[in-house]
């Protein structure tokens, strides 16, 4: 036997005696990669300040961010501040208003109405800074199941955000609503039902409680699909509460019905609390 067929032989008995666990299995670094935990957040229509943030911060990873106006608002008080947020470190979920029923028309109008607004919410997106894969969310506030024409704007506006890079998100109610006697519908499922198979982010309300533990926010935080639905977030808290709603969890609002952060002593601002399953939902850093 040569030398070198020697010491191949050596080198074969020697790989032989190393334990079998030396190796990283795929599912180990499928563990060693996925969330550990689940981060809150917190939205508001209304910025809240600079002052704010510094508070906000210990309790929140991430901040909603207006890229157009909020409901009922001409103006959204958010353009400008996407530096000073992520400098203090917030992750995103970037919103973007949707129409409300009355205003659609058929499904036709429709159609080019959602590419119209998809166009608008990619301008504004990157005249904020926003990168490319962020995830812009439609604002729904409607809900129960959603007549034909809402979901053809649906589709058409994701469609323009996805021809730019983007990507769509809807922010929608996740609460049952009965339609017979033994039958319900949640506005995110039946927008899931007609997607026409593209692939939106859901961020859902349910504010019942349960599922809800109300304004609360806890240090191992319930996951966003405790909220009923596969949803990427969950805003389990909105100000001000819903009675009818939140009957088992009012102690934990304040006096004026409004959720409020841990240290925001004097309830300067109220906000809307969430969970998600990352720090930046829409990726938006």
């Amino acid at each position: 036997m040569s030398r070198s067929e020697l010491a191949f032989l050596i080198i074969l008995a020697c790989l032989a005696l190393l334990p079998i666990w030396s190796w990283p299995s795929p599912s180990a670094e499928i563990q060693l990669n996925s969330p550990q935990q689940d981060f809150l957040g917190y939205d508001r229509n209304e910025y809240p300040g600079d002052a704010a943030l510094p508070l906000l911060r210990k309790t929140f990873a991430f901040t909603s961010y207006w890229i157009g106006p909020p409901p009922g608002e001409q103006k959204s008080a958010w353009l400008g501040k996407r530096a000073l947020l992520r400098a203090q470190g917030f992750g995103f979920v970037v919103l973007f208003n949707g129409p409300e029923t009355r205003a659609l028309g058929d499904e036709s109008i429709a159609r080019q109405k959602g590419m119209i607004d998809g166009k608008r919410a990619v301008e504004l997106a990157r005249q904020e800074g926003f990168p490319k894969h962020t995830v812009v969310f439609l604002d729904i506030e409607e809900g129960g199941r959603l007549p034909a024409a809402y979901h053809e704007y649906v589709k058409s506006w994701s469609g323009a955000l996805e021809q730019s890079g983007f990507r769509a998100g809807v922010y929608c109610s996740g609460v049952p609503v009965r339609e017979g006697k033994n039958s319900s519908i949640s506005t995110a499922k039946n927008i899931e039902d007609n997607s026409g198979g593209r692939e939106l982010v859901f961020w859902v309300f349910n504010d019942v409680c349960p599922p809800s533990p109300g304004c609360s926010f806890p240090k191992n935080a319930p996951p966003p699909t405790q909220s009923g639905f596969a949803a990427s977030v969950w805003q389990y808290a909105q100000s001000p509460r819903r009675k009818e709603r939140t009957a088992h969890c009012a102690a934990a609002y304040a006096a004026d019905g409004n959720c409020y952060a841990p240290g925001d002593v004097e309830h300067k601002w109220f906000l809307d609390a969430n969970v998600a399953s990352w720090a930046d939902p829409s990726s938006g850093r």
